[in-house]
């Protein structure tokens, strides 16, 4: 089987993944999009605080953006990466790599660009995961005019929690905070007392619903708490399976809050020919800041590549001259 060769592979189809491989296509660099068909927004009604796109569903946000692609000549597969490592260099030190596909397809890179997303760990409670997107919430930029005025619960996992929830009181004046054995100091309590936000140290059981959405949060007590939303500060987890070879590094964020890819400047990172955008190394990156960091990424891959083909011209047209 022959194995072909891209001046750039990108291993992640979001919105940083194709605004680098458009930026790189239109650059008339070959380049190939490896996407698992998963996106982290698939459940979301909408993108919201993306100018000129405000409500666009997530779907067809992508669909626009692979299309742009293949309209500059890039090309698209959805498949999962089963690993990525670093091959033979060019005679000339100019790296290189190897991306293996599911389907036992391999291709070769000359650049990579990571912006795999992540993927959101909701807290263990019966009832909560089945809503995650809906009536199940993360983000007040994305989620918040959608949810206003509603009774909204927050399911606090941590410190992060305590900011979570002011940020939810601009919404609604009906905010509670189930605080689930958290940390809640006096003058945290203090400053929720005089924003009109009820606090419930109270366990909860579960989450009940009906078949229009949620209903409200069960305690262990057994009193229920009348609610439409719960907002949760998700653990976030950068998406890195089979990127393992690439030893990539790799940082905790504190307070449990995620795990990220470490990035430089433009994406760069510590392993030569290697770029990360997107939520992979930004975990609270929106889909726009999500897209200007991958277009910015994907500039930067093709500057160096510019470097690496003039380099390459000048070894070969030296070797060419008369002796």
């Amino acid at each position: 089987m022959t194995t072909e060769t891209f001046d750039a592979v990108v291993i992640g189809g979001g919105a940083a993944g194709l605004n680098g491989a458009l930026m790189l296509a239109r650059s008339r660099r070959s380049v190939l999009v490896i996407d698992s068909g998963t996106p982290r927004n698939a459940p979301a009604e909408g993108v919201h605080g993306l100018l000129g796109h405000d409500g666009t569903p997530p779907a067809e946000l992508l669909k626009a953006g692979r299309e742009e692609v293949r309209g500059y000549g890039g090309r698209i597969v959805t498949c999962e990466v089963t690993s990525a490592a670093p091959a033979t260099p060019s005679a000339a030190g100019d790296p290189r790599f190897t991306v293996r596909l599911a389907d036992g397809r391999e291709f070769l890179a000359r650049r990579l660009l990571v912006a795999t997303g992540l993927r959101d760990v909701l807290p263990e409670i019966p009832g909560l995961a089945r809503h995650w997107g809906r009536g199940v919430v993360h983000c007040p930029y994305c989620h918040g005019w959608e949810v206003r005025d509603e009774p909204i619960g927050i399911v606090a996992v941590g410190p992060a929690s305590v900011h979570h929830a002011l940020l939810f009181r601009q919404l609604t004046e009906d905010l509670v905070y189930f605080a689930r054995g958290t940390e809640l100091d006096d003058e945290a309590r203090t400053r929720f007392a005089a924003r009109g936000i009820r606090v419930i140290d109270t366990p909860i059981a579960e989450v009940e619903s009906s078949p229009q959405g949620i209903t409200g949060v069960r305690l262990t007590d057994g009193q229920l708490v009348p609610r439409r939303i719960l907002a949760v500060a998700t653990t976030l987890l950068t998406r890195a399976d089979g990127l393992e070879g690439l030893a990539l590094p790799m940082e905790d964020l504190p307070g449990g809050m995620g795990r990220r890819l470490v990035s430089g400047m433009a994406g760069t990172t510590d392993v030569p020919g290697v770029w990360v955008a997107g939520n992979a190394t930004d975990l609270m990156a929106q889909v726009g800041a999500s897209a200007a960091a991958g277009a910015l990424a994907g500039a930067h891959m093709n500057a160096d590549l510019a470097i690496a083909d003039t380099e390459a011209a000048v070894r070969a047209a030296a070797l060419n001259q008369p002796r």
